[in-house]
């Protein structure tokens, strides 16, 4: 008689929409193996649709730095729901994706239950609160490493871990012939700019006016050159055109960066996962961020460790693009940064050429192919 086969349950979390997409993929991925699983959560929209069954959506309370205190309470409510849940069923796994501030509680609550955690996207300490390392070997059974250089790192500091490639790119078809740009003869005026401010309302609040006022500078300088944005859904486009100053004229679409930066010559983006697909696309690109000044000098510009802050910088290890990180009011320099390199097609096609190669090596295989893997093997 054949042996039956036992339903797994996993658990999985994520806070962000990209948390969310990872997930789901990692979803999908388990599901091709074969295995019998039942997947419950925290997540949003795309975990849903992928099937798992929600206890929360904590996608759509996604915040950042400050706007984050708003939250407190509804965060605080999901834990001791889940804690409470954890308690009164049987979990084999628990899988959390990103968002290291509230998926640590998680971490804590499986473990104090005695079940194993698989940490998706590693947090990252290598850059600031290096201190958080002992908690992490303390709730982390497995940690998947996206990023080509932390392998190494959190290794040497005692974490069981791997580096399984960039979820990133199992979406995206790279191909680094294709992606490399030649800008031999390129007119800026005949030119397509991107904007891509990011779809949280913290950023779309602090990125997206100075974004549109630095375009206006450019049009003024190259009459010829048209705008585009990208939004992740129809909510962000709204909150996009709302925020629209006047006379500013835009192509706006619902789309991924990565086919959007694919059609464009040039970006101007927020600091965060999405630079990458912007170098994936070989585009080149001045990547900027907003702080509040106090804050910035008060805390943060101690508590950050690398010489660098954007991921194509760090990964690039020395300043392959401009960043501006933070910029506090003066859009000046950003915009002479534009300027420059608009006007330099050597400079652009030799940024074009360090991008394609930067993200060459983290495009091959399946990341979520792999953390199934990771998965499986820790289900035992």
């Amino acid at each position: 008689m054949a042996e039956e086969k036992t339903k797994k349950t996993i658990f999985l979390s994520a806070c962000e929409a990209s948390g969310d997409r990872h997930c789901a993929n990692l979803i999908a991925a388990l599901k091709k193996t074969g295995g019998d699983f039942d997947f419950v959560g925290l997540g949003g929209q795309r975990m849903a649709q992928a099937g798992c069954r929600l206890l929360e959506n904590t996608v759509n309370k996604a915040a950042m730095l400050h706007k984050a205190f708003g939250q407190i309470g509804f965060f605080y409510g999901v834990l001791r729901r889940t804690r409470a849940y954890f308690k009164a069923n049987k979990i084999d796994l628990v899988i959390v994706c990103d968002s290291p501030a509230f998926n640590f509680h998680i971490a804590k609550a499986a473990k104090k239950t005695g079940t194993k955690t698989l940490f998706y996207v590693a947090p990252q300490l290598w850059a600031w609160a290096q201190w958080r390392i002992s908690k992490l070997r303390k709730r982390c059974d497995k940690l998947a490493c996206i990023l080509p250089f932390e392998e190494d790192w959190f290794s040497q500091r005692g974490v069981d871990c791997v580096y399984v490639g960039n979820p990133l790119f199992d979406e995206i078809d790279f191909e680094p012939a294709k992606a490399k740009r030649d800008f031999t003869g390129f007119d800026p005026n005949n030119s397509r700019i991107a904007l891509l401010p990011g779809s949280r309302q913290a950023e779309i609040d602090t990125l997206w006016k100075p974004m549109q006022q630095i375009a206006m500078r450019l049009k003024q300088t190259w009459p010829g050159i048209e705008f585009a944005t990208v939004a992740v859904d129809e909510k962000t486009e709204n909150r996009l055109r709302d925020a629209q100053i006047a006379d500013f004229k835009c192509e706006y679409s619902i789309d991924s960066v990565a086919q959007t930066t694919a059609k464009v010559d040039f970006t101007i983006v927020a600091s965060g996962s999405a630079t990458l697909q912007v170098a994936a696309a070989g585009c080149p690109m001045v990547i900027m961020y907003q702080a509040s000044r106090l804050l910035w000098h008060c805390v943060g510009r101690w508590l950050l460790k690398t010489e660098f802050y954007s991921l194509v910088n760090i990964l690039a290890e020395r300043r392959l693009v401009p960043e501006f990180m933070p910029y506090f009011r003066s859009i000046e320099p950003i915009f002479q940064a534009c300027k420059g390199m608009l006007d330099d097609e050597d400079m652009m096609n030799c940024i074009s050429t360090e991008l394609v190669k930067l993200i060459e090596p983290m495009a091959k295989g399946s990341a979520s192919e792999k953390v199934a893997g990771l998965a499986i093997g820790m289900l035992g």
